[in-house]
């Protein structure tokens, strides 16, 4: 069966990592992601992320982080699905938390969180929201 939405995989994968205490988690590769990671890893929610190849297909390693033995990653959610689509403009773009969570957004300059969005000006797409 096809996979619909690789990225909401992702997430799901990453909070079952996440509740079961393991300290990585792999999963099929491929740039978006890559790109998602890279943000996180940035943001300072997970140690680091590799990508290998595993029969000649992508496959990315995710270093998952914890503090005092608790994940970093409270909650992680998918806000653009492929049945519905969220688009914000960059006055409109959503603050998680107050400002303790990040919304990663998909724009004209790449995959970046909310904050730098807002800074650079763009909008676009929101891809999910972590706290």
């Amino acid at each position: 069966m096809a996979m619909t939405d690789p990225i909401a995989d992702m997430l799901t994968q990453i909070r079952n990592a996440l509740k079961a205490d393991k300290q990585t988690v792999t999963f099929p590769g491929s740039g978006v992601k890559d790109s998602i990671l890279n943000v996180l890893e940035d943001e300072g929610y997970i140690n680091g992320h590799s990508r290998s190849e595993v029969d000649g297909k992508p496959v990315i390693t995710v270093d998952l982080k914890y503090y005092q033995g608790q994940p970093v990653i409270e909650k992680i959610q998918r806000i653009s699905k492929p049945g519905r689509r969220v688009y914000s403009a960059s006055g409109e773009l959503p603050s998680i938390q107050n400002g303790l969570g990040i919304a990663i957004v998909s724009t004209s300059k790449g995959i970046m969180a909310e904050r730098k969005a807002r800074e650079a000006g763009v909008g676009g797409e929101l891809i999910c929201s972590v706290s």
